[in-house]
């Protein structure tokens, strides 16, 4: 259908409004001549033609949020996304939308134009995509980002600011954004210390005091913990015989007089478990009998350490043979430290 004109008009000034039972609606020229406007109408009806004025004031801005999220770093980069959303989404469903981006907690009130087009600018940016895009009045259930924008790693400060399409500003904020790891170093979440379990800080061994990875006592060959000594029992690091001036066990004498050479030690540092399993062993070999095992087994943790490795001593060199033995199966770590393996 052709609406005839009295004047040459620009293209882009006019519109055609279209009256119908339902109302008014304004219709975008296919084609504007010297003498023409060229629109496609469906159904006779009423219309009009109207400055595209006419229009813009009729569509009247809303309130809109624009957000931000902070993408996982990349090798050679950093991604930030844009989302321009209505103001009453639901935020809690758009940042858990976005995960893994981090969300970048910045003012976001402004006022947005349904189906207008917007663009971004960002004077750290290595580069943004797309050049402009229309705001659409997005309501979920997904909320997809309207922009990227690509930064350098060492990004710290970013100003973001969006723009309408007569690159008016409509939004604008300096932000900081977080550091974060390379993805390539942070622990995968299956693979971190449930919270509950994890050491206070006020209680975690200072850096410094540390035991270095090479030197630690392998996790096979350590103690459990419910079987250690409490620190209150084991003897001071002060009045140990240090491992160089330990006798190497060829030239050790009878087994009876090592186990007297290291008595102290032993009542000092042997756990109660440990004791009860040696009792087991001794049992079985025949070195103690019943009696002597429930009398001992009956005494707090020092005295039966001190019963037990004077009974067996009492029994000679093979008896205490086979304790030496059977702490060395049962307590390797310790029958090392005592020098006995």
């Amino acid at each position: 259908m052709g609406v005839k004109t009295n004047a040459l008009l620009p293209d882009g000034l006019l519109s055609v409004v279209h009256i119908t039972d339902d109302g008014m609606s304004v219709l975008k020229p296919l084609k504007i001549t010297d003498s023409h406007v060229v629109v496609e109408v469906h159904h006779l009806s009423l219309f009009g033609l109207v400055w595209d004025l006419v229009e813009r004031l009729w569509t009247k801005p809303v309130n809109g949020r624009v957000q931000l999220f902070l993408g996982p770093p990349l090798q050679e980069s950093k991604k930030l996304h844009v989302l321009l959303l209505p103001r009453n989404v639901d935020l809690k469903e758009v940042i858990n939308q976005q995960l893994p981006y981090e969300y970048i907690d910045a003012t976001p009130r402004c006022r947005l134009i349904k189906n207008q087009s917007y663009s971004l600018d960002c004077p750290e940016a290595t580069k943004i995509q797309p050049e402009e895009e229309e705001f659409d009045m997005d309501f979920g259930p997904n909320y997809d980002p309207m922009f990227e924008i690509f930064l350098p790693t060492n990004t710290k400060t970013v100003t973001v600011t969006v723009q309408d399409r007569t690159q008016e500003c409509v939004w604008s904020r300096e932000v900081n954004l977080p550091d974060s790891r390379m993805a390539e170093d942070r622990v995968p979440a299956e693979d971190r210390v449930p919270a509950e379990d994890r050491v206070p800080a006020e209680d975690r061994v200072p850096a410094e005091d540390r035991v270095p990875a090479g030197v630690r006592v392998p996790a096979e060959d350590r103690v459990p913990a419910e079987d250690r000594v409490p620190a209150e029992d084991r003897v001071p690091a002060g009045v140990r015989v240090p491992a160089e001036d330990r006798v190497p066990a060829e030239d050790r004498g009878p087994a009876d007089q090592r186990l007297f050479s290291v008595r102290t030690e032993f009542i000092g540092r042997v756990s109660g478990p440990v004791l009860n399993q040696l009792l087991d062993k001794l049992l079985a070999r025949g070195i103690i009998n019943d009696h002597e095992t429930e009398s001992v087994r009956g005494k707090v943790r020092a005295e039966k350490a001190r019963d037990l490795i004077d009974t067996v001593r009492n029994k000679g060199a093979e008896g205490s043979s086979v304790l030496i033995a059977a702490l060395c199966e049962v307590d390797p770590c310790l029958s090392r430290e005592l020098d006995l393996s």
